[in-house]
């Protein structure tokens, strides 16, 4: 989630990445359960589940029925680690990066997670007109921080309220300036989770 390179942001935020396919298996423990992931180059973090979205996963508050978002999903691990958490959800995955959707799917299959669906698009546009009781986001930082905001600013529009928005971040990076504009959408910013130099930010929508 650092600044990267050109060439890194086009590797997973981009609609049709142009570099090869080279696949992976990803087999990992995530709130005392087991998944396995296909993963592939242009996908972020292709090797393992990265220790952000690891913080994300292990810290989440999830309701105990309703709907819920993981925006940014990339090859699937919050979104499926949510579903197989709590079959009573309705998980919906979203990612603009095309290779990352098919992947999440192949992940849900394979995962055999019955109550999450994949949709491919920018940001919220994929999600339109629905309403979730959660967000979850590990954010493509490398996109630029203007999207990072994006992403916080427009969570309130697709959250019923006294929903959660759940966002994992580099300390080092956005902790001075991303809790200013959660406390603007939400009128406050609880930090849910500190961890190796990434905290949860969390926010939560007025009833």
């Amino acid at each position: 989630m650092g600044k990267k390179s050109n060439r890194a942001v086009e590797h997973y935020f981009s609609v049709a990445p142009k570099c090869d396919e080279r696949f992976g298996v990803v087999k990992t423990t995530l709130r005392r359960r087991r998944f396995e992931f296909l993963t592939s180059s242009c996908v972020f973090s292709k090797k393992r589940v990265d220790l952000g979205t690891r913080v994300l996963i292990e810290s989440m508050v999830l309701p105990e029925k309703g709907s819920v978002l993981d925006l940014g999903c990339g090859y699937g691990a919050v979104g499926i680690t949510a579903a197989a958490l709590n079959s009573k959800l309705r998980v919906f995955m979203t990612d603009v990066n095309m290779r990352a959707v098919r992947l999440a799917r192949q992940n849900v299959q394979a995962n055999r997670v019955v109550n999450a669906q994949v949709r491919c698009g920018h940001l919220y546009e994929p999600v339109k007109g629905l309403r979730f009781d959660c967000v979850l986001s590990n954010p493509p930082v490398s996109a630029g921080m203007d999207t990072v905001k994006e992403i916080i600013t427009g969570a309130s529009a697709v959250m019923d309220a006294g929903g959660s928005f759940q966002m994992v971040i580099r300390s080092k990076i956005g902790s001075k300036v991303l809790p200013d504009v959660f406390c603007d959408v939400f009128g406050d910013c609880e930090v849910l989770a500190r961890e190796s130099g990434y905290r949860v930010l969390l926010g939560k929508l007025g009833v």
